[in-house]
């Protein structure tokens, strides 16, 4: 070993001790008879003292030219330092230098290597390996690994069995776009990357393993923000001979067990909700529960009042923000304006100010009573102080919007407090989605989602009316996993194929292994996948899972370190069979 210590484990302890530590030089102080290195690694950093009555006049010359960033290997003993540091761990002592090596020089960084860096992301991202020396890049990546270790450690202790699944898939037309590589050795036709393990793992359970997790890579082309990358990491889970509510047992124990090793934090209350009431109360199938701000349907206590602009809508609906009854009318107006953005589309909104002494003032004062406001606020439940904002139009595209708003206020009152955690369960989704566009069914999570056992005969009749045998996982406003029981039977996977616009044909030939394989003794089986990546994020109080990667790319899909997607030479080109378009 080039070190008998790490920078971060010296104190008063091991005074007098001869050590030697290796790292990089975070930074030099140079009062020429006297210099101090703060050498850095991974677990901390320790104060190295070079002085002339003390440190050879050769290795005192040699420090003067040490740099930002350089390697090196320092020899020498522990002493007490007279100024201490209680700021860091080895504040206490220093290191009296008896000698020296440069393993590597080092260049100037592009950046300065600290906690608040005068690097922009982009800069960063293109040297990603300096960035990962700051420590809030380094304590990111150690923190999600302590994560995947407590999520190994669980699933190992209920006897789920860690199985890799093929990179090299079948493209399939349903859900996002694949990335597709071509095959060199088989002219014209391709792989695709998978966007997720589903068929393997219900092979899987076909083939009788019980009980199966993977930590996985999955891979989807789909425009960018900065909860999603191209690549992305699963906590991929199946288990046989099981119903719903086993599966939600086992995986609420799970973000249970990670909140308490991971966070200190203890859950007792672990609500569940349908995809009906979230939509109903949130507009919004991952509601963020942290903090009220419920809605109200107001329709019937708004319309018909002579309101012109309330009375032709399909649905009013309203919140009550807490304590903004202060807002002037320039923070009213900026909330319209909010929410007016393409981004949002909404036409406007209404604002009915709760005063102290229980009267009500309002933009509409002159089509509302203080009854009808009174009422407004009892289906709000709004008190004194309060600021009720009310919007109409088309059901579900109104929903959406005032949940946006209701992000938005959250955001702007400090009501999502990163540690605090509010986990639920959406259950009861439908099964299926009608597009207008295609004139055609869509699956709301996959081909593979089992009905409701109640719905089953609904197939036939009204399959728009089924609900799927479905639960997504919702943390702080957040989605972190979704999973259903799935279909094991083949004549009900060949109905839902049916149901999705599949002819016979496209099913066999892209299915057809599946399909085949249910013939011989599938047992009912479901299962679940978690985003690591966000999750990981989220425990670690942030949205953004891109410092919780630590080779991200950015909102182009782009890789700025390496430089990828690149072009490939003609002759490997030739080798795959393509042909590239020429570009106008």
């Amino acid at each position: 070993m080039l070190r008998t210590n790490n920078c971060g484990e010296l104190n008063l302890a091991h005074v007098g001790n001869k050590v030697t530590l290796a790292g990089w030089v975070q930074k030099t102080r140079n009062k020429g008879f006297m210099i101090w290195v703060d050498l850095r690694d991974r677990y901390g950093i320790t104060q190295i003292i070079f002085d002339e009555e003390r440190t050879d006049k050769e290795t005192l010359e040699m420090a003067q030219n040490l740099g930002r960033e350089f390697v090196i290997q320092i020899e020498g003993t522990v002493i007490e330092r007279e100024s201490k540091n209680p700021n860091m761990p080895t504040g206490a002592i220093e290191i009296l230098a008896e000698s020296f090596k440069i393993l590597n020089a080092s260049k100037t960084p592009p950046f300065t290597i600290e906690n608040e860096t005068d690097g922009g992301e982009e800069l960063r991202m293109q040297y990603r390996y300096l960035d990962i020396r700051r420590n809030p890049v380094r304590e990111n990546l150690i923190f999600r690994s302590k994560v995947s270790l407590a999520i190994r450690n669980y699933l190992s202790s209920y006897n789920f069995i860690d199985v890799e699944t093929p990179y090299l898939i079948k493209s399939t037309p349903e859900g996002a776009r694949d990335f597709v590589v071509p095959s060199r050795m088989n002219a014209g036709e391709f792989y695709a990357l998978p966007q997720s393990p589903q068929t393997f793992k219900q092979l899987l359970m076909v083939g009788g393993m019980d009980q199966y997790f993977q930590i996985v890579k999955c891979f989807r082309d789909e425009d960018l923000r900065a909860d999603r990358q191209p690549e992305f990491t699963q906590i991929d889970c199946e288990m046989t001979f099981v119903e719903q509510e086993d599966i939600l047992a086992r995986f609420e124990g799970l973000l249970i067990h990670l909140l308490k090793e991971i966070k200190g934090v203890e859950v007792s209350d672990f609500p569940r909700m349908t995809y009906a009431e979230a939509m109903q109360k949130y507009g919004n199938d991952k509601p963020d529960i942290r903090f009220g701000m419920e809605f109200a349907e107001l329709t019937d206590l708004a319309k018909g009042k002579g309101f012109p602009v309330f009375d032709q809508q399909e649905l009013i609906v309203g919140i009550a923000v807490p304590g903004a009854a202060t807002y002037t009318r320039k923070q009213i107006d900026a909330l319209i304006d909010w929410v007016k953005r393409p981004q949002i589309g909404a036409n406007g909104l209404i604002w009915v100010k709760c005063n102290e002494d229980g009267s009500f003032k309002s933009s509409v004062d002159k089509f509302y009573s203080q009854e009808d406001l009174q009422a407004w606020a009892a289906s709000t439940q709004a008190s004194a102080g309060d600021l009720i904002l009310v919007m109409g139009g088309e059901v579900n595209k109104t929903r959406t919007q005032l949940s946006a708003l209701r992000m938005e206020l959250a955001e702007q009152l400090g009501l999502r407090d990163p540690e605090v955690f509010a986990p639920l369960w959406v259950v009861d989704f439908p099964l299926l989605e009608w597009d207008e566009e295609s004139k055609r069914f869509h699956a709301m999570h996959h081909p593979f989602t089992a009905p409701k056992p109640e719905q089953m005969k609904l197939l036939a009749t009204d399959p728009g009316a089924v609900n799927a045998n479905a639960y997504d996982l919702v943390l702080n406003g957040n989605e972190i996993g979704g999973g259903s029981i799935r279909i094991h039977d083949a004549a009900v996977q060949e109905t839902m194929f049916d149901l999705l616009g599949f002819t016979k044909e496209e099913a066999q030939a892209q299915f057809g292994f599946l399909m085949e394989a249910f013939q011989y003794g599938a047992p009912p089986h479901g299962g679940i996948a978690l985003g690591l990546d966000r999750l990981v994020a989220i425990l670690g109080g942030q949205e953004t899972i891109r410092d919780f990667i630590a080779f991200p790319k950015n909102n182009s899909g782009r890789d700025l370190m390496i430089n990828a997607p690149a072009s490939i030479a003609a002759t490997q080109l030739d080798e795959l069979n393509l042909v590239l378009k020429p570009t106008s």
